[in-house]
């Protein structure tokens, strides 16, 4: 962050008080007499072993938002689940760019194109087993797939199946239970899946690759919104009884799954233990005492951790602090503040400085710009839109006024802005925006939910943002997968807004973005569908319909017995499948 030297000199006094500033600027190789040393599993795997046995604990401050492979988004989610699940295709287990590839798991090889990208074919292996023996059959995804199409049921996963196969009129498994009533998917025999998408699409196989929704489900042990309680396995563990919602649940071996089938998962430990609702400063204590050894969110340790391992050398040489691929940014909803001028006044305004720091500083990431991340295949940097360096990213109250006047509000407006209550990085990013608002007179009200409910019923309901004048609040975005697409479509197509779990939180409803995305998909050149993807991050940040923040860094912990730890780019976190415990 070269060009933020004024900024670091105002902050040096901070760091230096907290005894960080050394520590921050230390030396990739420092290690000591408890890790591999530091960003030592940024791009390799550290404490490589086949050792079994043992109990590997992972704990989340809030909760999963459902346990069942179809009805989940969060990115922590999507690593955990394949603890139990497979999919047709899914990030191979490795470390660096090798590992955000699409690699076959269900499927022998990669999906195969026709008709011009229209139709995709999937070829299934043979012989692969439930935890019940039973053997995994085509028409176990077409299933899986079909019930997605039931927002009703389903509300939490993402909605690109729904969007592009031709089903028009499909309403879901659960309100039609004749399978052969959804042309989306076919099935020729039990080991073949097809699929057809309403246009062609370049990218499906990244799709497929990202999206648990592939993983089978047999209709006849489907319970709807219960079956998330107890899953049923095609993966190496299987839940031992049923999870147990806001406390956690405990996975135990498969022995039904057959190693030589799956290379990027391993059976190790003898049970997981996956504990929910841990306050975020407790689960940091126990994470470095080891008596958790992972924080499922994978977002970060919190301030008071933060500080503790970067003043000792044995703790920092346990710990990365990698590129997460995230941006942690604020979308501003625009049917709640309709007015451009007044939603520039709050970006104007904001101390975009003071947000960088909630996160921590340098160890928690960089100023954004763009609105995708610079490891987004054929990002641009981008224009940044009402605010300004030269400032020291402290806001422009001049600015921000003289927006208030144009948009008929002089004296400055109120709205709420919500955030997710078990993380302190997002109360603390919330309340330093609501002290630079209130330099102009825009009053921020703030309010926390739970993680685990925030993107199905806060947040993402739109109805939820109307009746609770709720104008922005705080939000992360990993590419789903490592292109314009894979990050921006949820985030601004029009078509993509939904009544719950809603990505397009700004509900920005703009007839030539919407244009530009029905023209990349006739693009056949990734570099020109690149070019028409950095024209909608730019087109979406000057509607003033998102506030940048910060791409985020992740300082991550792995205690002294935790066993092939990498950072996995896929997932912006340790990868969870192929985790042991050695001690």
């Amino acid at each position: 962050m070269k060009s933020r030297s004024r900024i670091l000199a105002a902050s040096s006094a901070g760091l230096l008080a907290l005894g960080l500033l050394a520590a921050c600027g230390g030396d990739d190789k420092d290690s000591g007499s408890g890790g591999a040393g530091f960003n030592a599993a940024v791009d390799k795997v550290v404490n490589p072993s086949d050792k079994k046995g043992g109990v590997l604990k992972m704990a989340i401050s809030s909760d999963i938002e459902s346990t069942d492979p179809g009805n989940m988004y969060y990115a922590w989610s999507t690593n955990f689940v394949r603890l139990y699940s497979r999919m047709l295709l899914t990030y191979p287990s490795k470390p660096g760019d090798e590992g955000r590839k699409p690699s076959p798991d269900l499927a022998e090889a990669l999906g195969v194109p026709s008709d011009g990208n229209k139709t995709w074919t999937y070829k299934l292996k043979h012989g692969l087993k439930y935890e019940d023996g039973t053997e995994i059959k085509a028409k176990d995804i077409k299933y899986a797939v079909a019930r997605t199409f039931d927002r009703s049921v389903l509300r939490s996963g993402p909605s690109y199946f729904a969007d592009m196969l031709d089903a028009s009129g499909y309403k879901g498994p659960f309100k039609d239970k004749n399978l052969d009533h959804f042309k989306g998917v076919s099935t020729p025999d039990d080991y073949t899946i097809v699929f057809h998408l309403k246009k062609p699409f370049a990218e499906f196989n990244e799709l497929v690759n990202f999206s648990g929704q592939t993983a089978p489900v047999p209709q006849d042990k489907d319970k709807g919104d219960r079956y998330g309680l107890h899953p049923v396995s095609s993966g190496p563990y299987k839940w031992q009884g049923d999870y147990q919602p806001g406390k956690g649940g405990t996975l135990v071996r498969n022995d039904q799954w057959d190693q030589s089938t799956d290379e990027n998962r391993k059976q190790l430990p003898d049970q997981v233990q996956m504990i929910s609702g841990l306050n975020a400063e407790e689960l940091d204590n126990q994470l470095l005492k080891g008596e958790i050894q992972i924080d499922l969110a994978g977002s970060g340790v919190q301030d008071n951790a933060r500080k503790t391992i970067l003043t000792d050398p044995n703790m920092k040489a346990q710990s990365d602090d990698p590129n997460g691929g995230f941006h942690w940014y604020m979308p501003i909803d625009t049917t709640v503040i309709p007015n451009i001028e007044c939603r520039k006044a709050l970006i104007w305004a904001a101390d975009r400085d003071a947000m960088w720091r909630a996160y921590g500083g340098d160890i928690g990431g960089e100023l954004a710009t763009s609105i995708m991340p610079p490891d987004v295949t054929g990002r641009e940097k981008g224009t940044d839109y009402y605010t300004k360096a030269e400032t020291g990213y402290h806001g422009d109250v001049n600015q921000a006024k003289a927006a208030l006047a144009k948009c008929g509000k002089p004296n400055g407006f109120e709205t709420t802005m919500i955030y997710r209550e078990d993380r302190p990085k997002e109360k603390a990013t919330a309340v330093a925006l609501q002290q630079a608002e209130s330099r102009v007179g825009i009053k921020l009200n703030l309010k926390g939910y739970p993680a685990n409910t925030y993107t199905t019923d806060q947040i993402g309901s739109p109805d939820f943002n109307k009746k609770n004048n709720v104008g922005l609040g705080t939000f992360g975005w990993l590419s789903d997968w490592p292109t314009g697409y894979g990050f921006l479509w949820a985030l601004t197509d029009s078509r993509a807004i939904l009544p719950s779990g809603n990505i397009n939180i700004s509900e920005i409803k703009d007839a030539q973005i919407d244009k530009w995305w029905d023209e990349s998909l006739t693009q056949t050149d990734p570099a020109a569908r690149a070019k028409l993807y950095n024209q909608i991050d730019d087109r979406f940040r000057a509607e003033a319909a998102v506030m940048p923040n910060v791409y985020a860094k992740s300082l991550l912990f792995r205690p002294s017995g935790l066993t092939n730890v990498f950072f996995h780019k896929g997932f912006g976190m340790y990868n969870y499948s192929t985790l042991g415990v050695a001690k």
